[in-house]
């Protein structure tokens, strides 16, 4: 199996990758997360219904959809990947906690040491993340796999994962935004933005920037870090995973060292003209409002400005919302146009190089390829994951699938020369992928069986976690 250490040029990667793993480790003491975390988002009920009463209707958020049904050519680009096995687009944050769960990636763990996943898969889902971190500092946190936060990580993403609820500001009924993680808080500041002395359209965004970026698990304990050494462009943080030579995982195809792109609407967002200008995320999609007493207050339904278009796009735009859709609609058709292109290039390649390894394809052969392949899908990847990268820089987004279908090209021209050279001049044929079925069957994956486990596992694992978590007091009953 190829390496990505002898893939990637460079110099003594396992010391300069020990020393930044340890550098990161060194600077966690900097940044403390308040030692008063309450996670049951009922509680805060009572001093801010309003907030609270919107913060529920993400509950009608609820639409699942499936994206590998959608565009099974991501089971064949994400193979031997858990995003293979399922990946649902996001819904309201009502469900952050419950699709963790559910979905197929995180496995059916019998016991709290069971995988595949670490415990670093919380990190977004819900409060009770700053709560144990609070409790037991980051290492505590992160240590182990998924299954040991089940009983712990139980209240659905809310009030303390964006505000210090405990300061005597959010008591007064002000928002007293706060970073609640600490990884977060030390990525903010790498780029120069120390919270503590960021102004509030800043703050607004950034307490959204914790979860809405890219990120990667690093360490023993793979403890969440974002790659922002070299900066947020997705060419800044491709040079930082080259030069650490990290890989998320091996596409089993190609034999390709993969880096998977999160979600980065927080880069995506600051490249923008939105960003640029500080046009912030609360300003398009947690607008101002009125309750039935007059009363103004931050709307908590997170959601697409065009349905609350004239609190949101209307305060600055002079178009009217018919129009803008239009606009907005032809930027997105224009990005889908290029990722499906760059979709179609990418499956072939990983084909191709499976041919070319099966042909006798030495590893010195096949390094510039595996680097093109990777840095291909890793910049689809970028601009796909980024959840509204048509509406936060389409500039941006055609740039970097523009590369993307570059790099893909490249490595497809470089596998022609070298199937050539063993003989093979004909096509490859592609298995039928034509379904996300059939994409996963291609691969040999046994989806009945971890259907099937992954329904036991809801009906007989998580009921217990829940029932500990109230006998704990940290779950309402």
């Amino acid at each position: 199996m190829i390496k990505v250490s002898d893939i990637l040029p460079i110099f003594l990667v396992g010391i300069c990758a020990g020393f930044l793993s340890f550098s990161a480790q060194a600077e966690k003491p900097e940044i403390a997360t308040p030692q008063k975390v309450e996670a049951r988002n009922e509680t805060f009920a009572t001093p801010h219904p309003d907030q609270y009463q919107s913060w529920k209707t993400t509950s009608e958020q609820s639409e699942r959809v499936d994206a590998l049904a959608e565009d099974p050519r991501l089971v064949i680009l994400w193979a031997g990947y858990p995003f293979a096995k399922d990946y649902n687009k996001p819904r309201g944050h009502a469900y952050a906690l419950t699709d963790v769960r559910e979905t197929l990636r995180t496995g059916a763990p019998k016991t709290a040491e069971d995988g595949p996943l670490p415990m670093a898969c919380w990190s977004c889902k819900g409060p009770d993340v700053a709560r144990v971190i609070s409790e037991q500092g980051e290492e505590g946190y992160f240590h182990g796999k998924w299954a040991r936060g089940g009983p712990e990580i139980v209240n659905n993403l809310g009030c303390a994962d964006c505000h210090n609820t405990a300061s005597a500001e959010f008591a007064a009924g002000k928002p007293a935004l706060a970073l609640s993680r600490p990884y977060a808080a030390r990525a903010m500041k790498t780029i120069g933005k120390p919270f503590d002395h960021a102004g509030r359209f800043d703050q607004q965004s950034m307490v959204c920037g914790q979860c809405h970026v890219e990120y990667y698990f690093d360490g023993k304990d793979k403890a969440v870090k974002f790659p922002w050494d070299k900066g947020t462009t997705v060419d800044e943080m491709e040079a930082y995973y080259d030069d650490i030579a990290f890989s998320d995982w091996t596409n089993p195809l190609s034999k390709a060292p993969m880096v998977k792109a999160q979600h980065p609407e927080y880069e995506t967002w600051r490249a923008g003209i939105h960003g640029k200008n500080n046009v912030t995320c609360i300003d398009c999609h947690m607008p101002k409002v009125q309750n039935a007493e007059g009363k103004i207050y931050t709307d908590h339904k997170i959601g697409n400005p065009f349905d609350k278009f004239e609190k949101t796009c209307a305060t600055c735009h002079t178009q009217d919302k018919a129009s803008l859709q239009e606009i907005v609609a032809k930027r997105k058709q224009d990005i889908t146009e290029i990722k499906l292109k760059v979709e179609d290039q990418l499956v072939r390649a990983h084909f191709e190089a499976k041919a070319a390894w099966e042909a006798g394809a030495t590893e010195a052969e096949m390094q510039p390829i595996l680097m093109d392949i990777r840095h291909a899908q890793w910049r689809w990847d970028f601009a796909i994951a980024s959840h509204g990268i048509h509406m936060h820089a389409p500039d941006v987004g055609l740039r970097v699938l523009g590369t993307a279908l570059d790099q893909a090209a490249q490595a497809r021209t470089k596998l022609a020369r070298l199937l050539a050279t063993k003989g093979i001049s004909h096509e490859i044929p592609l298995p039928d992928i034509s379904t996300k079925e059939k994409a996963q069957l291609a691969l040999g994956m046994d989806m009945q069986q971890l259907n099937a486990e992954k329904q036991e596992f809801l009906k007989t694992i998580v009921p217990q976690w829940d029932e500990q978590a109230r006998k704990a007091g940290r779950l309402s009953q």
